[in-house]
């Protein structure tokens, strides 16, 4: 059995892109803490950007004095939700309190790392993809009508991609006083990178041309610049936010 000692490294890039006048997408990550998260806000004006760095700076918050917590691997799945509870509810209670933020929210993707052992988090249709030995898996499932329908077996991944309906969401922080969590625990093994993306990098390439970029032996943050400049060349219609996550060991 392997004695590797995990490092985490990490890097992040995010964009207006192309069309949309503001960056509504929010991202933060504390590589100390192992908590990674991507936030894609909605709402218009201003709304978008004030709910996505609400999540942001919440979920932060929240989850950097988890390690006061004892068996921690253990508890994770019930800090996250406790954590995406709080953050929903201070979303909704500020949209509430302010109409010109009525009905504002976000999505979430987040990763939670401890030692060997991650959870990927999300609300929403932003995704955590890893990529192992130069294979990318989709690890979350997208909260959107159309990919529900494409699970159901009701609509062809051709027919979503040209639906008027993809833009869709069907859970998002902050739009109603209660949002369920999804939570999928992972084993992390050496070499292992992990991608947090808004839909503004999916909408524009596909799981082979992300991949494609990700195989390279190029530095975090020049892979980062890579898919955000290959989103926007595909046409960059929205807001594009990545963060790489990248697990190295050294044995002992």
């Amino acid at each position: 059995m392997s004695t590797a000692v995990l490092h985490y490294t990490a890097a992040a890039v995010t964009d207006r892109g192309r069309k949309r006048p503001s960056n509504e997408d929010a991202f933060g990550f504390s590589v100390e803490h192992g908590i990674y998260l991507v936030c894609d806000g909605m709402g218009g004006a201003a709304g978008g950007e004030v709910a996505s760095s609400i999540a942001v700076d919440e979920m932060l918050r929240l989850l950097s004095s988890r390690s006061e917590c004892d068996d921690l691997a253990s508890q994770m799945p019930r800090l996250a939700e406790d954590a995406i509870r709080a953050t929903n509810e201070a979303i909704f209670s500020r949209s509430q309190r302010n109409l010109n933020l009525s009905g504002m929210g976000t999505t979430l993707v987040g990763l939670l790392v401890e030692e060997r052992r991650v959870w990927a988090l999300n609300v929403g249709d932003s995704r955590c993809y890893r990529m192992r030995e130069r294979r990318l898996e989709q690890i979350t499932l997208d909260h959107s009508l159309v990919e529900e329908q494409v699970r159901l077996g009701r609509m062809t991944r051709a027919e979503a991609l040209r639906s008027p309906l993809r833009n869709v969401i069907t859970r998002a922080l902050g739009t109603q006083s209660h949002v369920t969590l999804d939570i999928f625990e992972l084993e992390v093994e050496p070499g292992d990178l992990f991608l947090l993306c808004s839909d503004g990098l999916t909408r524009e390439l596909n799981d082979g041309l992300i991949e494609s970029v990700l195989a390279t032996d190029s530095a975090l943050d020049s892979r980062c610049t890579r898919l955000v400049e290959a989103a926007k060349k595909a046409g960059g219609h929205d807001n594009i936010t990545c963060i790489l996550v990248s697990a190295g060991s050294d044995k002992s």
